[in-house]
């Protein structure tokens, strides 16, 4: 599909088998979310443009390039956490604004409920992170605010993603670039991703519910 990257690298797969596993405990998961966040975003800031500058070294000056972009990384609450800590191992000059997105899970409509961006939103390109792109109304909302307050250029990572969420993130911002570790089957009745991996932010964060 166009504009979707469903990464191929050996040690994304071998990652992301592990973060499927339910004996990966919570420390490990994380870990696990960091690591693909930083391989997933390294595959999709392969085409951000540079800009050429000197760079001064010891004996001379050298030729270098630098990135063009003013980068915005956006988390979507709170999933989205682990994987912000991964893009800022790559961007650390990035600027970090959380959007706080809450799933409905009767009707399994986004709700709002948090949004630190800055008052003006000097960025140019935007990556968006959550783990798992599911029915895509979180996705589609982020999106939605982002260009809002003025950013018309969005990559979206996710972990998981399923079809459904694919389609309908592409069907409402088509210029949106997807990048994704993986690409399942579907969703189940209630919404989840199928074989997905179960609750990404309960088991980052160990607040899985306990069972008798």
């Amino acid at each position: 599909m166009q504009g979707v990257h469903v990464s191929t690298h050996p040690l994304v797969a071998h990652h992301v088998a592990r973060l499927r596993d339910p004996a990966t405990r919570p420390p490990e998961f994380r870990r696990l979310v960091r690591l693909l966040a930083v391989l997933l975003g390294h595959e999709a800031t392969v085409s951000v443009p540079t800009c050429d500058v000197p760079v001064p070294t010891p004996l001379a000056t050298a030729p270098g390039r630098r990135l063009a972009d003013r980068i915005a990384v956006v988390p979507i609450l709170r999933a989205g956490l682990g994987m912000a800590d991964g893009l800022l191992d790559l961007l650390p000059d990035a600027e970090v604004w959380h959007v706080g997105l809450s799933r409905d899970e009767t009707t399994l409509q986004p709700q709002e409920y948090y949004n630190r961006l800055p008052a003006r939103c000097a960025a140019t390109l935007a990556v968006v992170a959550d783990p798992m792109l599911a029915t895509g109304g979180s996705a589609v909302r982020t999106c939605e605010i982002l260009r809002a307050a003025g950013i018309s250029r969005i990559i979206y990572l996710a972990l998981i993603a399923a079809p459904e969420g694919v389609s309908r993130l592409r069907a409402s911002m088509p210029e949106v670039v997807i990048h994704v570790a993986a690409l399942d089957a579907g969703l189940n009745a209630v919404g989840f991703i199928m074989p997905g991996l179960g609750d990404a932010g309960d088991r980052q964060f160990g607040t899985l519910p306990e069972h008798p």
